[in-house]
Parts: C-alpha cells; structure tokens; sequence
C-alpha cells in the first residue's frame, strides 16, 4: 500500500502532471483517447452484435441511415452498411485492430530504433556512419510507397486466402520496420551528448560493460524523447495502417480496420448512403487528432523552453 501511494505521490507531484491537469486542451484530448480506447476494448459489452460474425448481420436491415434521420432505426445509432452491420459496432470494433496494429508496429519501430540509436551513437565511427547510412537511405523513400510495395508482392506472393490469415503480422511488421530510423537518429543525437558525461566515464571506469552502460546508464536519460515520438508515431502507424486498408491491402473485410470500414462504403457515397464512410472517417480524424494534441503536448511540456503553460 505504501509503494502504491509513494508511486501515486511522484505522479501527482511531478511536472508533468501538474501541466496536464491545468491543460484543458491535454485534458481533454487525453480523455477523450482513453474513452475510445475503453470502448474499443469493451466492445463486445458496448455492442449488440459483433460485426464481423456473418451469421447475425441481415441484409434487411441494410443501407439503414442514422437515427436521427427520418427513416432511422432506433436500433442502429449510427446507420448500418449494405450488409445490415451496425456501424457503431463497426467503428468500435475497427477500433481495436486500428488501435492493436498502431501500438504494436510503434513498440517494433522503437525496438529496431533505440537499439541501432544506441549502438550508433555509443560505438561511433564506422559503425555509426554505416548506420545512419542505412537511416538516411530508408528516409530517401516514403514510408507509405515503400508499404505498399513490399504488401502488394507479397500479395501476389502468398496468394490472397493466406494474405488474409496473417495481414496484422505482416502489417505491423511493414510499418513497424518503415518507421525505424525516426527513432535511431533522435536516439543517437541523445546518446552523443549523454556518452562524454561524468556518470557515463565512471562507469567505464568502473568495468561495466558496453551493454549496461548504454541500456542501464544512457538510455533512462533519452527516454523524454521516446515518449514524444511514440505518441506521435502512433497516429502516424493508424493513418499508414488505414491508407493500406484503403487501397485494399490491409485489414480483410472479415475482420475490418478503421481504413477498411472506410473503403467499404466509399462505393457508396455517391449514391447517398454517405455515413457508411464519412462517420468512420470522421472517428479517424477524431482519434489521430486527440492523439496528435497529446503528442504536441507532450512535446512543449517536456522541453521547458518550449512550454509557455
């Protein structure tokens, strides 16, 4: 008990969080992420069908418009899809795979980032101009283009049933590994300033070796960093994830992603059944938004330069 109230003790007083809760736009930015993300994880408590089981959807209750439409359903919130899908569930359960894939390719581009970051900035030399080499090279191209390319050969590679079975895998793993050197060469500019320090020269005096110095030493100092990053990386990792979706390389439409949602209905959207894209899309703007602010934020607030609050 006492380790959880020290542990509350230095969050509620440190500098941080004395900003955010005097920073509405933090605040309410932070809020409305953490409602998205319960929602998306309550899901299947939140929702009357699952939108992905085939046998509850009926096309009856198709192309139905929003409530508050005249010829809305109450039973449907937000309208449905050709298919008779509840939209609501739809976005929520889209959610979870957006919200999945995003953190799971940012946790993979951090892994690959610090490490090479580290590396490069510790050893110097030739390692670290081979590195930054690599960084700059992989710069050179869009991330997107790059995406699109690898996704669309293995593709046509593995044959579309199996594409299908494993298109999270392979989609984290393509934007988690495109995304890598945004991370390694903030990483290696804090490493370089880090590296010449007091502390860092009496552990090499000590005998610790090169990995507990540069893990255990060096990188709890570039960790501010890395927050700042991550959060703005997920929104980058959402919108990539979707685009994909969208040009029919994400997400299967058995198991859709907010992109995927999107493409579904945009053959529709000239025909008039314009919610069964624009309220998905809308939620996207929503959720890249709140995490972008909370990304600027986190920013200013953790640079005391910057920050005017």
């Amino acid at each position: 008990m006492n380790s959880e109230q020290s542990l509350w003790g230095r969050i509620s007083n440190s500098n941080v969080f004395y900003h955010f809760v005097r920073d509405k736009v933090a605040f309410i930015s932070a809020s409305i992420l953490l409602l998205i993300i319960l929602a998306a994880i309550f899901a299947p408590l939140l929702t009357s069908h699952n939108p992905n089981d085939l046998a509850t959807l009926d096309v009856m209750d198709g192309e139905i418009p929003p409530v508050w439409t005249e010829e809305g359903d109450e039973r449907f919130l937000l309208g449905t899809d050709d298919q008779g899908r509840d939209i609501l569930s739809a976005i929520l359960y889209g959610a979870r795979v957006s919200l999945l894939i995003g953190i799971c390719a940012v946790v993979l581009q951090c892994l690959l980032g610090v490490i090479i970051g580290l590396v490069a900035g510790y050893a110097g030399g030739r390692v670290d101009s081979l590195l930054m080499r690599l960084a700059d090279i992989q710069l050179s191209f869009s991330s997107l283009m790059l995406a699109i390319i690898v996704l669309a050969f293995f593709r046509a590679f593995v044959g579309g049933d199996l594409y299908s079975q494993f298109a999270m895998v392979i989609l984290i793993f393509v934007i988690g590994v495109a995304e890598w050197p945004q991370y390694a060469r903030t990483i290696r500019a804090c490493v370089l300033a880090e590296k010449e320090k007091e502390y860092v020269q009496a552990a090499q005096v000590m005998g610790f070796t090169t990995v507990r110095i540069m893990f255990r030493h060096i990188l709890p100092n570039c960790l501010s960093p890395i927050f700042v990053i991550s959060t703005v990386q997920i929104a980058n990792a959402i919108i990539s994830e979707a685009a994909l979706s969208f040009l029919g390389l994400g997400m299967p439409v058995t198991q859709p992603s907010l992109g995927s949602l999107i493409k579904s209905g945009f053959d529709y959207l000239q025909s008039g059944q314009w919610w069964i894209t624009i309220i998905p899309g809308l939620f996207l703007i929503v959720l890249v938004l709140v995490i972008n602010l909370l990304g600027d934020w986190l920013r200013d607030v953790l640079n005391p330069k910057l920050y005017k609050g």
